[in-house]
């Protein structure tokens, strides 16, 4: 038997006067959330079951009652209980689960007294499956043990991994995951050793449910593509339909949508080349999860109509509960909680008659989520404590920390918040402990934007008590988390040792602001609603300020943050998605359109409310860690309402986290700082290669660029080195140079990839490249995810990246940042970076660069400074903010 397909729920960011978030089971794990406002955002992780039985009456019974038949002569009682057995077979692939077990036990009786005990431990095992489908499970447990117990006495290998596989499988559904651990490792072995291909193949499947049940992703993933391998060699469709939808479940597990839809789709197209219902009602009921997860309900209830009228037709109870628990959970999201409550109630009862305890407990918190949504709290602290006394039974920790941050809620809307906050940093501990660090980037990613909602709670509580302090940490605690485990293992790249490293307290944060010689700016946006900013002084006083957005703009918390990048004029609103745009340097073009009257709105909501507590002497620093869209404000071209543009008033630097700056330092350290000498490799300029052929072409027609020729000779006539100029700047010689390299500087075309772009481009997983000169091994496009795979275990010696080239600061918007270039680049151990957040034009480039580098290198400026002065003196030239304002320095200033 075989395999489930589950995923646990996910937080998401909400409002939090009334919010919460819920969850689903067996079929759907989810997470929905307030209903107080109708635009509130709501995430719900979702798990669907379903499963496919190993032995089928087409490649399981007629073979093996062929070789029983064969045993002894073709006597009329045995081939009375195979007819028998093989109509069991048909009707237990018809759903008709009570009447197979009719025609089994029939067969077991005649068999029986043939003393056949092959034919009996086949039976034995089939009759398991039928009260298995029935949610018997401690009946299918009885009768897999006396298989089991058979099928080792005559040694049939083959048969001791399909009963070991079930008993785990049924284990794994009460919950006792432990347990289905064990066994499934037993049927590992057995069918290893006897060259068991299909066997393997779906002890693997049901293994990486456990642990996906566990929130060990990337365990499931390994054991998962481990199967789909073996179903792809094996030729098993059945398999590998399996696998596709089980692998859609962790992806969706860690957030990664697309990947989920894709590998659900193909697991579809298989199911329905089959004539497989089964799997088609379990595939279609995990797209309707996906579709709910993007907040797409029409699309969602749709596919669940569709998934729940298979399940009726195949009887599939458990699956039949699972798709009414989604469903509830869209008409909770809708507002129609009542009509919920109902589906709630009907898909509680199937799970308490098939003893599913997991779902049961996800349903029950549920629940909890409908009548918080109702403001009876009372009522919903009953279901989220039942709930959460069954998720620790059986050991799901993604449905236990769901529950931690509803109950949470529920106290915050009381009044309680003691109680809150108790339950909000339990919930903070278990999302920390699935957060596995095996897990790669990406995944870690993925998985933390579902779990930044709960983080956000925490905030809310705390600042509802006047805990700001704690509040600071919180919410340091809850961004860049990827980005630090990543900069910290750079520093010790060859341990092999678990990385810990904690969140910065707040002594840590003054300590850090103290080192830095600099104010801190941390930004934090919770829902479309309210704005808070802490200002950390390097004295150590900390100031904070909490901004009303809707007293800003009234119609900001209606709109999504994509859209909210409009309102102000922000570069990253010239793309529906930034991910997908392309950035193209120009002559004469920027997309950086913002009219004065945004840069002064952004002023306004940005800096007036800190004005008062930022330093008065421009040199003084002032770096800014923005959240979110705010990462993509210029902020040197904020004006007030003199018209002074920010720059004037300070030196400014940016930042993705408060402590993404202590490990900056500590790579700068790393590094040295001794004077930057003449030697070969110090230095490395690069200045209009030659365009590859690639992007010559429609619909990029990248031309040259003349001025960044100029540029890059002018930096390397500086520096005394020699400068990597049109066909001489391939991408081989680029990244040979890279480590030995002080200062790394590439005039040229910059990227984020267009998704057809995507498609020919290796390692452009992770938005962002620049072009450089093609050769005979090598592309000529270096890659965001190319830097990060050279630099893995071999952190780079750059004090300072400039990427001179159009949208490099740009990428895809996280709570760890933005993702793509220029994080990649500190990841690899580069200390201070400089890009640019738009197009820029190739002239007004060339004039601020090499301004820069004479600040930095002959008038011994530190590169904030550097970067200043070159910025006010451009202005004389250049008076609009669009061609000097685009630049920005993150990291260090020394």
């Amino acid at each position: 038997m075989i395999t489930e397909v589950m995923l646990p729920s996910q937080l998401l960011k909400y409002r939090w006067a009334k919010g919460l978030t819920l969850m689903l089971l067996l079929s759907a794990f989810s997470v929905p959330v307030s209903a107080v406002a109708k635009n509130e955002n709501n995430r719900l992780g979702i798990d669907a079951e379903w499963t496919l039985r190993q032995e089928s009456a087409t490649n399981r019974s007629i073979p093996k009652f062929g070789r029983l038949a064969q045993i002894q002569t073709a006597q009329a009682r045995r081939s009375e209980a195979l007819r028998l057995n093989e109509e069991g077979d048909r009707l237990l692939n018809r759903g008709q689960s009570q009447e197979a077990l009719e025609k089994y036990q029939q067969a077991l009786a005649i068999i029986g007294e043939t003393r056949e005990r092959r034919g009996e431990g086949i039976i034995l095992n089939n009759m398991g499956d039928a009260y298995r489908n029935l949610g018997q499970y401690e009946e299918a447990i009885e009768y897999y043990q006396r298989s089991l117990a058979i099928r080792k006495e005559v040694r049939d290998r083959a048969g001791e991994v399909i009963t070991l596989n079930n008993i785990g499988d049924i284990y794994r559904r009460l919950g006792k995951n432990l347990e289905a651990i064990e066994y499934l490792q037993q049927a590992l072995a057995i069918a290893q050793d006897a060259n068991d291909l299909v066997g393997e193949g779906a002890v693997l499947n049901n293994l990486g449910n456990v642990y996906r049940n566990l929130g060990r992703y990337p365990r499931a993933i390994q054991y998962l593509q481990q199967a789909l391998a073996i179903a792809q060699d094996a030729d098993d469709l059945v398999g590998k339909g399996r696998t596709l939808d089980n692998l859609g479940v962790v992806y969706h597990s860690l957030g990664e949508y697309p990947e989920a839809i894709e590998y659900y789709n193909r697991a579809l197209g298989i199911f329905n080349r089959l004539g497989n219902r089964a799997g088609k009602g379990s595939t279609l009921n995990n797209l309707g999860v996906v579709y709910r997860s993007l907040e797409k309900y029409p699309e969602a209830i749709q596919y669940y109509q569709q998934a729940l009228a298979i399940r009726k037709e195949v009887r599939d109870r458990a699956g039949k509960a699972a798709t009414l628990n989604n469903l509830a959970l869209v008409y909770s999201i809708q507002g129609e909680h009542w009509e919920a409550i109902e589906y709630y109630q009907q898909a509680l009862a199937i799970l308490k008659e098939v003893e599913d305890r997991a779902g049961e407990g996800i349903t029950l918190g549920n629940l909890g989520g409908v009548y918080h949504n109702l403001e009876q709290y009372p009522k919903a602290i009953e279901y989220y404590q039942q709930a959460l006394a069954i998720h620790e039974e059986v050991g799901n920790l993604a449905g236990k920390g769901t529950v931690l941050n509803n109950l949470g809620g529920v106290y915050r809307s009381l009044g309680q918040y003691d109680d809150a906050e108790q339950n909000l940093y339990a919930a903070v501990e278990v999302l920390k402990s699935l957060r596995d660090e095996k897990l790669d980037d990406p995944h870690k990613i993925s998985l933390f934007e579902t779990q930044a909602g709960t983080y956000q709670n925490l905030q809310l509580t705390l600042l509802d008590q006047n805990k700001t302090n704690a509040a600071l940490e919180v919410a340091e605690q809850g961004r860049a988390r990827a980005f630090v485990e990543l900069l910290a293992k750079q520093l010790n790249p060859q341990s092999n040792e678990p990385l810990k490293i904690d969140p910065p307290s707040i002594e840590d944060i003054k300590q850090i602001a103290k080192a830095q010689n600099a104010t801190l700016v941390q930004y934090a946006l919770i829902s479309n609603t309210a704005l808070y900013i802490w200002v950390i002084q390097p004295t150590g006083e900390i100031h904070f300020r909490n901004v009303d957005l809707t007293q800003f703009d009234s119609s900001l918390a209606e709109i999504p943050e994509i859209e909210r990048l409009k309102v102000f004029g922000l570069p990253g609103a010239t793309q529906p998605n930034p991910l997908f745009a392309t950035l193209i340097r120009e002559e004469g073009k920027s997309t950086f359109t913002t009219s004065p009257q945004n840069q002064r709105n952004l002023y306004q909501l940005l800096i007036a409310p800190i004005a008062d507590i930022l330093p008065t002497n421009p040199e003084d620093r002032v770096i800014f860690i923005p959240h979110r869209s705010l990462f993509y404000v210029p902020f040197p071209a904020l004006q007030d309402e003199e018209l002074n543009y920010l720059i004037e008033k300070h030196t400014i630097l940016t930042a993705p986290s408060i402590q993404v700056l202590q490990l900056t330092r500590a790579h700068r350290q790393r590094i040295g700082s001794e004077e930057i000498g003449t030697g070969d490799g110090e230095v490395l300029v690069v200045g209009n290669p030659t365009i590859p052929d690639l992007l010559t072409q429609e619909p990029y027609n990248l031309p040259p660029l003349n001025f960044a020729e100029e540029e890059a000779q002018y930096i390397a006539q500086l520096l005394k080195t020699k400068t990597l100029i049109g066909s001489a700047a391939t991408e081989t010689e680029v990244v040979k140079r890279l480590h030995s390299a002080r200062i790394i500087h590439l005039a040229t075309h910059g990227l984020l990839g267009t998704k057809d772009l995507r498609d020919k481009v290796p390692g452009l997983n992770i938005p962002g490249l620049v072009a450089l000169a093609s050769s005979e091994g090598d592309d000529g496009l270096l890659t965001s995810g190319e830097i990060v795979s050279i630099t893995q275990n071999n952190p780079l010696n750059a004090e300072i990246v400039v990427l001179s080239a159009c949208g490099t600061g740009l990428g895809d918007l996280s709570e760890d940042g933005i993702i793509g270039l220029s994080r990649s680049l500190i990841t690899a151990g580069v200390p201070s970076i400089m890009v640019s957040l738009w197009d820029v034009s190739d002239t007004a480039t060339e004039k601020l660069m090499t301004t820069f580098y004479a600040n930095r290198y002959e008038k011994k400026m530190d590169k904030a400074q550097a970067l200043r002065q070159a910025m006010l003196s451009m202005r004389v030239e250049y008076p609009s903010p669009q061609e000097w304002a685009a630049f920005t320095l993150i990291g260090e200033a020394e």
